[in-house]
């Protein structure tokens, strides 16, 4: 099979690119820009474009299937030269489902805890030496690659809602067509694409409607819009199983859920995680794994990239950075942490970056997400809302959307970060959320300098 990628360079893109060629696939690509470290990766692999641009003499009658990014735009000259050839062209989760369509596909969706459930899934499966493919958000331990297709007969999917690519304005998870499906939790997002509440909220809906004939829907009952959807989704022929945060407790820092009198510690935390760890678990249940064997193997769980990941601590401060960007995932991430270290000053900073968050219309639903901090930092860039094109907040504006009097605000960085290298970290821990970097702040080396 020979494929070529435009826009090779997305974190997705990349990553299917590496699994292609490690099936023994004739792989190419090209793109207007590579960043690290999708640019070194892809260069180990000699994926690497031989020159960054648009080319439409890559493009030849022999290619069996063009796989199109969301980075690419409806005029791109190899994507025109594809159509003109009447060439196959998919989007990546398009060409994922071709890929998975003899296999039994979990998918995993919801607004936020994806990722995490998806990473605890594979994690118990590695565990148990279960034979498997997957798609998932972010890098993991133990995995070489985020996307691995061969010719295993289970595949387990990250379900993201966003768009699959410039011409298939279809929502990522509605391609997939599940025999196993989750939704973790749903909390408006995407605004760009989906302009009202009610209008996201159907895309999860409609993901519902998709799961196959006989099939079975795991969802979260605390969150009352999942509920909603879960229990009047028509959809007849498929099982639906709730699940919710089980009995726990916290003992020198560690917690531990209790089963039947029984503790058993985690290296994780958090209400959220905890509940993403109990969908994972029936997941699991539906995959033929016991929650004996489960809970053995979740133990050594300990998260996903920029998911609550731990940075450095010691006896007196702990540092840990996440993906938390959207409302709801700064309230719960910001929550767990101060539920895990209740006895230290918390200090939360997370940088407003993606096109929901800057937006003015949206910064309201911000109001009180980071109220448990003992100190909250909200960060934007003035740059970032020019490159967005993005009308122009104020830091008063920022503030007032967020509501609480511990938020404080910067649109300069490295005056924050100062600010916060002055601090006495003894009896503290720092939080750094974003889905960016805060304009180029290393935040490894900035949180282990700390500490």
């Amino acid at each position: 099979m020979r494929v070529h990628f435009i826009a090779i360079g997305g974190s997705a893109m990349h990553n299917l690119a590496i699994a292609l060629h490690k099936k023994g696939f004739n792989v190419t690509g090209s793109d207007d820009e590579i960043f690290e470290p999708s640019k070194s990766r892809i260069a180990s692999y000699g994926l690497l474009p031989d020159k960054f641009g648009w080319d439409e003499s890559r493009i030849t009658p022999d290619i069996d299937a063009i796989i199109l990014g969301m980075h690419a735009r409806k005029d791109n000259p190899e994507l025109l030269k594809a159509q003109a050839l009447g060439l196959k062209v998919y989007s990546y989760p398009e060409y994922i489902y071709e890929q998975s369509k003899n296999k039994k596909r979990v998918v995993i969706g919801g607004s936020h805890g994806k990722t995490t459930i998806t990473s605890m899934v594979l994690h118990v499966l590695s565990y148990c030496k279960i034979d498997f493919d997957y798609m998932v958000g972010a890098q993991l331990e133990g995995f070489d690659t985020m996307v691995k297709i061969t010719d295993a007969k289970i595949i387990v999917l990250e379900g993201d809602e966003y768009l699959s690519s410039p011409i298939d304005l279809r929502p990522k998870f509605h391609l997939y067509h599940p025999h196993v499906a989750l939704i973790s939790g749903i909390a408006w997002d995407h605004i760009n694409v989906f302009p009202t509440f009610e209008n996201y909220v159907e895309q999860f809906t409609t993901f519902v409607s998709l799961i196959e004939k006989n099939g079975v829907l795991v969802y979260c009952k605390s969150d009352p819009e999942v509920n909603k959807v879960a229990l009047t989704t028509p959809h007849p022929t498929i099982d639906r199983i709730c699940y919710q945060t089980p009995e726990n407790i916290i003992e020198n820092g560690v917690t531990s859920i209790v089963i039947q009198g029984n503790k058993i510690p985690l290296e994780i935390f958090g209400d959220h995680n905890l509940q993403n760890m109990e969908g994972a678990r029936l997941i699991c249940n539906q995959l033929k794994i016991n929650d004996n064997k489960f809970y053995e193997a979740i133990q050594s769980f300990k998260g996903a990239a920029k998911r609550l990941e731990l940075i450095a601590k010691n006896d007196k401060t702990a540092v840990y950075k996440d993906f938390a960007h959207s409302p709801s995932k700064l309230k719960a991430t910001t929550a767990a942490v101060k539920q895990q270290y209740p006895n230290r000053k918390l200090i939360a900073c997370m940088e407003l970056h993606t096109f929901s968050s800057l937006n003015k219309t949206f910064l309201a639903e911000y109001h009180n997400s980071m109220k448990t901090a003992d100190e909250a930092y909200v960060y934007y860039s003035n740059h970032t809302l020019e490159h967005k094109k993005l009308a122009t907040i104020t830091p008063d504006e920022v503030k007032q959307a967020f509501g609480s009097k511990n938020v404080t605000v910067y649109n300069n960085s490295e005056d924050l970060f100062s600010l916060l290298k002055s601090k006495n970290w003894d009896n503290s821990v720092l939080l750094l959320m974003s889905s960016g970097n805060f304009d180029g702040i290393n935040l490894n080396e900035f949180g282990k300098g700390l500490v």
